[in-house]
Parts: C-alpha cells; structure tokens; sequence
C-alpha cells in the first residue's frame, strides 16, 4: 500500500513538474528598461506588466508623441504608492506637444486645455517600478 501511494506521489510530482508556470495576461503594451518618468526622472520597471482591468490605485498616464511615453503620479518611496497597481488614462494633445514628465505637467497642460485626459478602467495593470 505505501509502495502504492508513493508511486502515485511520484507520478503526480512529476506531472506537476512538466507543467509550464502561469502567466497573468499581459496588457496591449511592454515596456522597454525605461518605463516611465516621475517628478522629471526616469524609472524603469521590475517585471513585465500584467493586465489587471478595473483595479488600478495610482495615476499612470500614456502621453502620446512623446518617445518615454508613461509618466506616474507616484514611485516607491512617495507617500500613497500601491506596489505598481495603475490606473491607466490617456492623454492626447490639442495642441503641438511639448514634453510632460509629471503628473503635475499633465494637469496643468489639461487645465490650460492643451491636452485631454481621459481615463480608461479596462487598461489598468501591475506593474512595479524602481526609481
């Protein structure tokens, strides 16, 4: 009987072996070495990113035309960041693009109406970052 169940054990071990790890879905885009800017710095990322609709907690946003396209509200260390939890909006230019490398840029360029902002839930993803 014990010999039995130890070649069930073996079996079993072995099947558990050969099978290839999950993976989170990963969203529409991956990120080079460097992601993104925060205060005027560059970041970059840890791991890939994994899609994680509906279930961002800090500010990332895709500012089109610029080549280091992500810029994030928070990075670690700053008070209020989640491990890489974002929620992603868009932003788009009205206007010529100049360079936006804070979130503080970003809502002045909206506030003056040089961009428009919008918020897109289905894109948020993890993705941890180091500054």
């Amino acid at each position: 009987m014990i010999k039995r169940l130890s070649l069930v054990m073996l079996a079993f071990v072995t099947f558990v072996a050969v099978l290839p790890p999950a993976q989170a879905a990963r969203p529409g885009f991956v990120f080079p070495d460097i992601c993104c800017y925060y205060n005027g710095a560059v970041v970059r990322t840890v791991v890939p990113p994994a899609a994680f609709p509906n279930e961002g907690r800090d500010n990332f946003y895709v500012v089109m035309g610029q080549s280091i396209f992500g810029v994030v509200a928070v990075a670690p260390g700053a008070p209020g960041y989640h491990g890489g939890h974002w929620k992603f909006h868009s932003v788009t230019w009205n206007v010529a693009a100049y360079p936006l490398t804070s979130e503080s840029a970003i809502l002045s360029a909206a506030a003056a109406g040089d961009v428009s902002v919008v918020r897109n839930a289905a894109n948020d993803f993890l993705c941890p970052i180091q500054h």
